[in-house]
């Protein structure tokens, strides 16, 4: 694919109208007071059993009262086993419906909708795409279903499955990474079933109303991993079978960032996202270095991109949805230095004067 250039159809001017960072929107039944959201950050501050903590409610009680349109929690496991990074948040059982309740109706009571992001957890060492059998592969599809389902028990306006950054999940996109000889592997087709099949089983638990959203690579970047192909195959069927939105971001955990090909010091994944904007009909969400409102207004005016996600923006301001509102032409005040990283208790910048605790910065 190209990078963007006016060559684009999707260039030749504003699909209906201006539109701004602060229209008021819809994904599915999820009423959105702006187009920002937060994508999932690892806060590294749940319990040993990744059960939330004080602390951990007040990270999401700041970002609510925030103003920001949409929250994602961070990667939750979905069974104790699979929790690969520490205070990693985990729903394995209904008796944590009640402590995630408690977050939901604190967020609602802002006016902001909150999805659980699910993740399987089982990466590197642990688990690869060739280790677990067909059963298995089973087993964990139906643990996705109920997760899902103890979301929605819990008050979650939905769920977004992580299938990014090289984690379990997103493997399976990657060709080289993927070496499965059965159905799950091999061409685009096998390499994306997985994917599919745990999203009809969400469906089937969770009901034809309860959003599901998917946060999905555009590329590992590494030389003929397939992942462009397999995304936009996937980003395609999973609109087919009503996926709420897709998130698109790229590259891996631990790899520099953004990706030396790149030719963006903002919103890096834009052209990626812009031509899955112009193949389905469902919302795309942008994460990756949005720091800008002027660049993230002219990319929502020129493509099919509707929503911009951010991380790291929020660990030093999670008021800057409401500082934006009041102040447009100021980028944020993050500048990407990665010294929010291996502090030694939670996710806070380091910078912010009023501090939740120590900080660790897991993306973007």
């Amino acid at each position: 694919m190209g990078f963007l250039d006016a060559s684009h159809s999707w260039l030749r001017g504003s699909r209906g109208g201006m539109k701004t960072l602060f229209d008021e929107t819809r994904i599915g039944p999820m009423l959105l007071r702006n187009r920002l959201v937060r994508s999932a950050t690892w806060e590294a501050m749940a319990d040993e059993a990744g059960r939330l903590t004080p602390r951990l409610l007040e990270v999401y009680r700041q970002l609510a009262e925030g103003g920001v349109g949409l929250i994602i929690t961070s990667a939750t496991t979905i069974t104790k086993d699979t929790i690969r990074l520490h205070g990693m948040l985990c729903i394995p059982d209904d008796s944590c419906i009640p402590a995630y309740r408690e977050l939901t109706q604190m967020v609602h009571n802002t006016g902001c909708p909150i999805i659980m992001q699910l993740d399987d957890g089982r990466t590197g060492e642990m688990l690869t795409p060739a280790t677990p059998t067909l059963e298995e592969m089973r087993s964990i599809t139906r643990e996705f279903g109920d997760a899902a389902s103890r979301a929605k028990q819990a008050g979650f306006d939905g769920v977004q499955i992580h299938a990014a950054h090289g984690f379990f999940l997103s493997q399976f996109l990657n060709a080289k990474k993927n070496a499965r000889t059965d159905q799950y592997g091999g061409e685009v087709a096998g390499r994306e079933r997985f994917l599919l099949e745990i999203c009809d089983e969400i469906r089937a638990r969770t009901g034809s109303d309860f959003p599901i959203l998917v946060k999905i690579n555009c590329s590992d970047f590494e030389e003929d991993d397939g992942v462009w192909d397999a995304c936009q195959s996937a980003c395609i069927n999973l609109a087919e079978k009503g996926i709420s939105a897709i998130e698109i971001s790229g590259g891996l955990d631990g790899s520099p960032f953004p990706p030396d090909s790149i030719p963006y010091d903002e919103s890096v994944f834009r052209d990626f996202a812009a031509e899955i904007a112009d193949r389905v009909s469902v919302p795309v969400i942008l994460v990756g270095l949005n720091r800008t409102p002027s660049v993230m207004s002219t990319l929502l005016n020129t493509t099919g991109i509707e929503y911009f996600s951010l991380s790291r923006p929020l660990l030093r301001q999670p008021d800057l949805p409401n500082f934006w509102r009041a102040s447009p032409a100021e980028p944020a005040k993050c500048i990407s230095c990665d010294s929010c990283i291996n502090q030694p208790d939670g996710n806070v910048c380091p910078f912010r004067k009023e501090m939740v605790g120590q900080a660790r910065c897991f993306y973007r």
